[in-house]
């Protein structure tokens, strides 16, 4: 079902100041960066630390709710086929907190466990999911 852990997701109140203390004080690498998103990682790491801003108090949404409950983690997994994993995880009775939708970057939905912590699962495009990881010495699709 699950094929690795691609992120860590913090929620965070100040944006610019943990990009620039993960970045500069932990000298994390940049690797994709958005007007509301930035992945960070280590050079020869697979799973990234994302930075995901909270959103403004005048700007209601189901995140928003989620920080107000003080969830402030999600974990990232990526799928094959997000369809059938969605299906089959809502045939077990598990929670969506966000439904299967389109992305700029795939396919994505959130879950919770059963403590409430959410979990982002996402079917990326081709082009993002078959990346050289580290480990391997040998060639992968781009």
């Amino acid at each position: 079902m699950f094929r690795k852990i691609s992120a860590i997701i913090l929620l965070v109140a100040d944006a610019p100041k943990l990009i620039s203390f993960y970045r500069d004080v932990l000298e994390l690498e940049v690797k994709q960066e958005s007007e509301d998103w930035i992945e960070l990682s280590t050079k020869e790491g697979s799973t990234v630390l994302a930075l995901y801003p909270k959103r403004d108090k005048k700007k209601p949404s189901n995140i928003k709710q989620a920080l107000d409950d003080g969830r402030n983690t999600l974990i990232g997994f990526n799928v094959s086929d997000l369809d059938s994993v969605c299906k089959e995880l809502e045939n077990k009775g598990v929670s969506f907190f966000k439904r299967p939708a389109e992305e700029s970057f795939g396919k994505h939905a959130i879950i919770e466990d059963p403590e409430g912590n959410l979990i982002s699962i996402a079917e990326m495009k081709l082009k993002d999911e078959y990346t050289q990881i580290s480990y391997y010495h040998g060639f992968a699709p781009e």
